[in-house]
């Protein structure tokens, strides 16, 4: 059996996407929110949601996406943030607010007006929610103890959160209503303190066990152009970067802590204080991670149904952080094999790929592995053992949706390293179309009679395939 191999990146547009009607990606899609759907139903969501995005034309649609998920079976908790209208409310009152970083020192003169500034805030949800016919609930689910004396400034009235009373949250959202967790706190003698939302979705993620927590503000997030990324570094069409482990996301950090190239501001000042924000939530999200939240997502709540897009699709909408196997290379199964045939049939329509059946998949099961997203076969790819210390890669191949997520890169990396492994010396492929890739990747053009001689004897001289190989030292 011939091994014709082609990189993701080649795949022409015409796959699965040109079915009669156009409906198959269509119908693709349904098939992905299915599937989460039934993976994470009755899962506790946190959404942390940042101040300026109620004040976009998209939050009435935001709200009333998230009344959908509580209404089909989601548990989702919203923390508003309302650092900006509080900062407008106590502007009006002529009280001046001052900073310890980015945290406020709250003056007790001042509280009076935080607190109806957070509530003003938390009531804007619940009219937007209540719109979709689903309950809400805003309620004294923060317990806070004060800062007190911090490097020598008295804090006064500003908080952190010394228990979440998880067993009302979640008496609430048994009942189907969405809880709202505004920006105050109290101690138990029921002295209120401003406690920075952030800390109260961190809290409120670990103390509920959730799954995941949503990060929603209103700018583009983490892209190419403002941010410098590790070496080699790979980002979605339209440089977005889709998600990150954590040890990308402390790369990411220790590379930009002052912005790009090192410089705490720029010209404009307003641009870097952006960056600067990006980065607080991509700290925030990976702190979520440490404390146990198997997935954090950045969204900009100004895309309508960016959080629905992120929730239910592979490719999403925003930047996923996770600690969770959420992808994983691994060995091809016997169940697996008819959506690998299925992802691979417009290649092998096309005469890309050799032809082959799932019998002579099975035969040689062994050699295959799968790119797995959730359950889901996204890439391919095969190492046969042609002898003489020479591995064959074959059979690569890609789910056109993910052509610009490197995935055929990692499957190729994989392979290389499982041959020196089993101890071959030399890796090779048969392409007609991604030679360029392949020499990106360090593979060289090759001679037929570089093959070992079984597989030169069974070399189809009618495809004239070009043979690339990687010398492994």
């Amino acid at each position: 059996m011939n091994g014709e191999t082609l990189e993701p990146a080649f795949h022409p547009a015409s796959g699965h996407e040109a079915s009669a009607d156009g409906l198959s990606s269509g119908v693709d899609l349904v098939r992905e929110a299915f599937r989460y759907q039934s993976r994470f139903d009755g899962s506790t969501m946190v959404f942390k949601i940042d101040f300026p995005v109620t004040e976009d034309p998209a939050f009435s649609f935001l709200v009333r996406d998230l009344a959908l998920l509580a209404r089909t079976g989601f548990r989702v908790v919203i923390v508003p943030g309302a650092k900006e209208w509080i900062d407008s409310v106590l502007g009006e009152y002529g009280i001046v607010s001052h900073y310890m970083g980015n945290t406020r020192i709250t003056a007790s003169d001042a509280m009076p007006f935080v607190e109806m500034a957070a509530f003003h805030v938390a009531t804007r949800f619940m009219t937007g929610i209540s719109a979709g016919r689903t309950d809400v609930v805003i309620g004294n689910f923060v317990r806070a103890r004060g800062l007190g004396v911090v490097d020598g400034t008295d804090m006064e009235r500003t908080g952190t959160v010394d228990k979440i009373f998880s067993g009302s949250i979640n008496t609430v959202l048994s009942q189907g209503m969405i809880p709202i967790l505004p920006c105050i706190g109290w101690s138990p003698a029921g002295k209120s303190y401003n406690v920075p939302s952030d800390e109260i979705a961190l809290a409120a993620s670990t103390a509920l066990k959730a799954i995941k927590l949503f990060v929603i503000s209103a700018h583009e997030g983490l892209r190419e152009g403002p941010f410098v990324f590790p070496p080699g570094f790979e980002t979605a069409r339209g440089g977005r970067v889709r998600r990150l482990t954590p040890r990308e996301a402390e790369d990411i950090l220790a590379l930009n802590g002052k912005g790009k190239g090192g410089q705490e501001k720029n010209a404009a000042g307003e641009k870097s204080a952006s960056l600067r924000k990006v980065l607080g939530e991509l700290s925030l999200a990976l702190r979520a991670c440490r404390a146990g939240v198997d997935r954090v997502h950045l969204v900009d709540g100004r895309e309508e149904g960016a959080v629905l897009r992120e929730l239910f699709s592979n490719l999403g909408a925003g930047t996923m952080i996770y600690t969770d196997e959420y992808e994983a290379i691994r060995d091809l199964r016997s169940a697996d094999i008819p959506d690998m045939l299925r992802m691979m049939e417009p290649l092998m329509q096309q005469g890309v790929l050799v032809r082959r059946r799932a019998e002579d998949i099975q035969e040689k099961r062994g050699d295959y592995v799968v790119f797995d997203i959730d359950g889901k076969i996204h890439a391919c790819g095969a190492l046969h053992d042609r002898g003489e210390g020479q591995g064959e890669i074959a059979a690569l191949a890609t789910d056109p949706s993910c052509t610009d997520t490197g995935l055929g890169k990692k499957i190729v990396g994989y392979l290389v390293d499982r041959a020196k492994k089993k101890g071959m010396k030399r890796v090779f492929v048969l392409t007609i179309r991604a030679h360029d890739w392949f020499e990106a990747l360090g593979f060289r053009e090759s001679a037929l009679e570089s093959l070992p001689e079984e597989r030169s004897r069974s070399y189809d001289r009618n495809r004239k395939s070009k043979i690339f190989a990687l010398e492994l030292h």
